[in-house]
């Protein structure tokens, strides 16, 4: 019998554990497809065991495409540690990303994750990550999370230095509370970092794998409010000083120089706010008082917000203000017009002419000046009244063609289309089994001879409706405006048809009935052009194959429904 919980489900469990905290990496996923796929080569589903030939169910195989439910299709894995899984998937019913943690039913955590995912669920704040799905079915354990796809990991925002003063104290006050409040809970977080710790495009400081990631790696600790406490030090002072607190490097930063201790941050790096480097210094030194200003160590998230409060507040910096270009005055402006009036009493000075040409020289000059004025008119007169007279002519005969000046636009010859060069690509499952995905850099490699193929299908030439289709995305490095693909087929036949789509990654965030088509075309011979009516603008192309004509046997496969390209081009 399969076990779902939700926010709703009671935090009991049978097994005793107690609830657990842990820290979300950047997984997700959840969706398996239990049942292989009718249109696979019939020589690959042979010697697979089943349950009754193994003596005890194991899990299936996980892959891209795998299906939990019927409803979360696994997209990525991001993480793969210690028996466990994690992965970014698509909830199909509600078309939205989101994340799974993944692991056997008879694994030696799988009681501690489900009661954990169950305690952190009905914390119900919206600081955390949101447990969404916490579920025991037959053989499997999987945790579904929510997936914020506009939040951005602490980590990525300290490549690029420290964090500004009003940021740091920003991040410190809304994680030490959100802690606070989870630990009046019972529940700890144990694994806090930067990883952990994500800020959305609204300036929101969020916490993932509150009560899930310590109980996947089997963390436990003695003083949990201690911990969590020292961590949310170590992250203040990374955002200080973009180092991390220790001897060791972690989490892309570098660690503090060996032997000399932890020193406060502002001894770190000229500028530190003085008061968040004792905050810091008071998080991390829990043993005793901090040296600079013996004040009481902070030993728990409560402590830490009280401490903050007591700071004098930090406000946002003033938005910088950009003068304005000066004003320019027109010519008519700069006249007598636009000046301003005279005040009253004030004699205005009168600016003197320039003097006139009086020498010789300046007379001779003048009067070459005029005679060339006069040549010029006098020239272009004579070239006006010829050229009337000729076209007056060339009215007068019906035989005669006129060229008029606005078809001259018409005639513009459209610029040629421009190869575009792909960076990389990556098969793209939709459901069931991958085709060859170690061949997708067969079809930009420039070899005709090389090839991606898809598998043998019994049933053709529409692959649905065992299978929707078979593709490839294609990264183009940066957005580009896609208007024809040329591709190379390795079988003729009646017949092959490809789509191609504009996607939102490698690995897609939605179906393909959520991507823009960009073209169609089907073909029944070894080479197919997909035009675009118009050119669309993307970075990644989703070629897909629907249909794929029925094939002779070959050293590859058997006679069947299949296809293989060789060559894929691109042009904007």
């Amino acid at each position: 019998m399969a076990e779902r919980s939700t926010a709703a489900v009671d935090v009991a469990d049978n097994s005793g554990d107690e609830p657990l905290t842990a820290q979300a990496d950047q997984s997700t996923a959840d969706g398996v497809a239990n049942n292989r796929e009718r249109d696979t080569d019939s020589d690959e589903a042979q010697g697979n065991p089943t349950s009754e030939d193994s003596g005890k169910a194991s899990p299936p195989e996980l892959h891209s495409g795998h299906k939990l439910a019927r409803r979360y299709r696994l997209e990525e894995c991001v993480t793969r540690l210690d028996g466990f899984s994690s992965w970014r998937a698509v909830d199909e019913k509600l078309r939205r990303a989101v994340g799974v943690h993944l692991l056997p039913a008879d694994h030696a955590r799988a009681r501690s994750v489900l009661a954990a995912a169950r305690s952190s669920a009905l914390l119900g704040d919206p600081r955390f990550v949101q447990v969404l799905d916490a579920v025991e079915d037959n053989d499997l354990v999987y945790v579904v999370h929510e997936w914020l796809p506009d939040a951005t990991e602490l980590t990525a925002l300290l490549a690029s230095g420290p964090l500004e003063v009003y940021d740091a104290y920003q991040m410190v006050s809304q994680v030490a509370s959100a802690m606070a409040a989870a630990h009046r809970e019972g529940l700890a977080h144990l694994r806090l970092s930067p990883n952990a710790v994500l800020r959305t495009s609204t300036g929101q400081w969020r916490i993932r794998g509150l009560a899930v990631n310590a109980a996947l790696r089997g963390i436990s600790s003695d003083t949990p409010q201690r911990t969590d406490t020292e961590a949310i030090g170590a992250l203040l002072y990374a955002t200080l000083t973009q180092r991390w607190p220790y001897e060791s490097d972690a989490h892309g930063l570098a660690g503090l120089p060996k032997d000399v201790g932890l020193i406060p941050p502002d001894q770190v790096r000229a500028g530190v706010h003085r008061g968040l480097s004792e905050l810091a210094m008071r998080a991390l030194a829990n043993d005793g008082a901090t040296a600079s200003r013996h004040e009481a160590p902070c030993t728990t998230p409560e402590e830490l917000v009280k401490a903050i409060g007591e700071m004098p507040r930090i406000r946002p910096p003033e938005p910088a203000y950009t003068a304005p270009p000066q004003y320019q005055r027109t010519a008519y402006q700069q006249g007598a017009y636009g000046r301003p009036a005279p005040h009253p009493g004030v004699t205005q000075p009168v600016p003197a002419p320039p003097p006139p040409l009086q020498s010789r020289t300046g007379k001779a000059l003048k009067w070459g000046v005029s005679a060339l004025l006069i040549a010029a008119l006098g020239l272009g007169s004579w070239q006006l009244a010829d050229a009337l007279m000729e076209r007056g002519g060339k009215a007068d005969d019906p035989n005669q063609t006129q060229t008029v000046d606005g078809d001259d636009k018409n005639d513009e010859q459209t610029k040629p289309a421009k190869p575009i060069d792909v960076q990389g690509a990556q098969e793209y499952v939709a459901s069931g089994e991958a085709q060859a995905p170690q061949d997708v850099a067969n079809t930009y490699d420039g070899d005709a001879s090389t090839f991606w193929r898809t598998k043998r299908y019994n049933e053709g030439p529409e692959l649905a409706p065992y299978k929707p289709g078979v593709g490839i995305v294609y990264d183009l490095g940066s957005a580009q405006d896609v208007s024809t693909a040329s591709i190379g087929l390795r079988y003729t036949g009646d017949h092959t048809t490809v789509h191609l789509y504009a996607a939102d990654a490698l690995s897609p965030s939605t179906g393909v009935d959520g991507m823009k088509e960009i073209a169609s075309a089907t073909t029944t011979g070894t080479s197919l052009t997909a035009k675009a009516s118009k050119p669309v603008k993307t970075r990644y192309v989703l070629l897909w194959m629907t249909d794929v004509p029925n094939a002779p046997s070959d050293g590859y496969s058997g006679a069947g429904y299949k296809q293989a390209i060789t060559d894929v081009t691109f042009k904007g």
